[in-house]
Formats: structure tokens, sequence, C-alpha cells
């Protein structure tokens, strides 16, 4: 189904994480979380892939997204959950794996073509 546009919607470039460094980050791609407007999306970082489900919410008055995922780490299945706050054109947050590790990220809007 469908939401209403929301300033989480679109593809964010993922521009550090406090887990992993950088050079890790885009050693496949460069990294990315994207949020549709079908409450699906995905996100790639290092050798980590993941569909993920989210929703929109607020965290001390600020528009945010609640977010589950599962995909593969490197040919490893993985889940999880995160959760971000949007700022300005911004996206600061946490992904925590299931049993596993977890990390803060920031991710920055790109623009569409």
């Amino acid at each position: 189904m469908a939401k209403k546009k929301s300033q989480i919607d679109g593809h964010w470039r993922i521009t550090s994480m406090t887990l992993w460094d950088q050079d890790f980050v885009d050693e496949d791609v460069p990294g990315y979380i994207e949020f549709t407007r079908d409450g699906l999306g995905e996100f790639q970082f290092g050798y980590v892939r993941c569909g993920i489900d989210w929703r929109n919410t607020d965290r001390d008055g600020k528009q945010s997204v609640e977010f589950s995922f599962d995909g593969m780490d490197e040919m490893t299945p993985t889940s999880g959950r995160g959760w971000a706050v949007v700022k300005s054109n911004i996206l600061d947050g946490m992904i925590y794996f299931h049993q596993g590790d977890e990390s803060g990220f920031t991710a920055t809007r790109e623009k569409q073509s």
C-alpha cells in the first residue's frame, strides 16, 4: 500500500558508520539506504545487502523512521532493525543486527535524476 510522501522517501548515501570505516562501507558499491513510498526499501554497505520494511514515526518531535531488515552479509543470512531521524538533508540513525553488531550511521540525501 502506497504511503503519503514523507521526508524519509528517497535514496540516501551512507557517509559514515561508527563501527566500520568508509572504505568498508563503499567496498562493493557506494553505501546507501533507500526508502520507497510503498513502505519498503533496501540498504547496502560493504557486502551487506538487505531489504527493509519501514514506518514513519517521531523521535523527540523530529520526523523519523523505524525499520526492520533481512538479507545477506556476504553468503550468510542476516536480519535486524534500525531507526533514523531526519535533520534537514541528513539522516542520523542506528542499525542493529539480530544477535550481532550494531552501528550508528549518517547519510545524506542524493538528488534523483
